[in-house]
């Protein structure tokens, strides 16, 4: 099986710009013929280049057409960080605040 790489998606995405023409991860799987593990690893990668590829469960996956759309997406994604910070900072029983100073580096 074809390994679709992060060109593959976004030449997809260019179809889905805005929230109202989102995408489902398995709509897009069917359509790249891979699983929807590999499509959340190819977002991830268009991300880290720094296209503005947002999605949420409700709107599924698509290309920010405002501004508005891009905040959504990095405050989803910053609230899923936190939420594992606050999950981190319990198992190892110390207040959030210290975990994330250590996390800190040092200049």
């Amino acid at each position: 099986m074809h390994r679709p790489n992060k060109t593959d998606l976004q030449v997809l995405l260019e179809r889905h710009i805005g929230r109202d023409r989102g995408i489902t991860a398995a709509a897009i799987a069917a359509t790249l013929g891979c699983p929807e593990r590999v499509v959340r690893e190819l977002v991830t990668e268009l991300r880290q280049d720094g296209r503005a590829v947002c999605g949420h469960p409700a709107d599924g996956y698509f290309i920010a057409a405002t501004r508005e759309e891009l905040e959504e997406t990095c405050a989803f994604l910053r609230s899923r960080a936190m939420h594992s910070l606050v999950l981190e900072s319990k198992l190892r029983g110390m207040p959030l605040a210290d975990l994330v100073g250590q996390l800190r580096l040092k200049t």
